[in-house]
């Protein structure tokens, strides 16, 4: 089994979390564990795609518009008719 620390944690997350595991019956450690074990595992984690988290770590809420830019072409147009 591997081992995992984090460093910088708030303490308002971490109190959160103990006080989650109290009310599972569990231990923090399990908890964290068990809340790791889900996210990890979840379709949803496994299948967004790069567009999307984009959108949810530098989108508008960020303040960052994330446009698409106007296509255009170089090429001249194509005649067929010579």
């Amino acid at each position: 089994m591997a081992n995992i620390t984090i460093r910088d944690l708030p303490d308002n997350t971490k109190e959160n979390l103990r006080v989650l595991a109290a009310k599972s019956g569990v231990s923090l450690e399990a908890y964290a564990r068990l809340v790791l074990q889900k996210a990890s595992s979840s379709d949803s984690f496994l299948q967004q795609n790069i567009l999307d988290l984009a959108g949810k770590y530098f989108g508008r809420k960020y303040g960052v518009e994330l446009g698409l830019p106007e296509r255009s072409s170089t090429r001249g147009e194509i005649n067929f008719e010579q």
